[in-house]
């Protein structure tokens, strides 16, 4: 019986390990951190998995279990600090566009749980309710962090894109 549970949570975490890094992504705006958040996150689901037995709902526990680790880990202080070298004159990787820039770049002005929400909310294209549910709020604190994420997000903007 092990096998088939072991065998279930292998066949998601390979289904969805891309789905979850798009959106680690949009909370923490780094790929590297996605990658770390989206491991950490997996790791705690196939714990959870095997100590609880059978999960109902795996894929909300792994969203739920994503959007957790990533806020706990904004708590840290060691987060504050941002060490770097020498900063190269070009971005490594594949040219973006600056719409694309703009809207990571602002979504990085927000708090932890606004980016976990709007995210949720829009990227996930979860309900108020399944998002309240999802991070243990009340549907008026996600209304909330929504208008005053999506008002932040709208002065990080430049004029031409809002």
């Amino acid at each position: 019986m092990r096998t088939d549970e072991d065998a279930a949570l292998h066949a998601f975490v390979e289904s969805r390990r891309t789905a979850l890094f798009r959106s680690a992504y949009l909370l923490c705006g780094d790929r590297h951190e996605a990658e770390d958040l989206v491991q950490t996150a997996l790791v705690k689901v196939v714990v959870g998995g095997r100590r609880h037995g059978r999960l109902d709902d795996i894929e909300a526990y792994a969203r739920k279990t994503l959007v957790n680790t990533f806020i706990a880990s904004r708590r840290r202080f060691w987060r504050r600090e941002q060490p770097f070298g020498e900063l190269p004159d070009r971005a490594a990787g594949h040219e973006d566009s600056d719409t694309g820039l703009q809207v990571r770049a602002a979504l990085a002005g927000l708090t932890a749980k606004q980016r976990a929400v709007l995210v949720l909310r829009y990227w996930e294209d979860l309900s108020v309710e399944a998002t309240a549910d999802l991070l243990g709020m009340r549907q008026n604190t996600v209304k909330s962090h929504t208008a005053r994420g999506l008002a932040a997000l709208r002065a990080g903007m430049t004029e031409e894109l809002v």
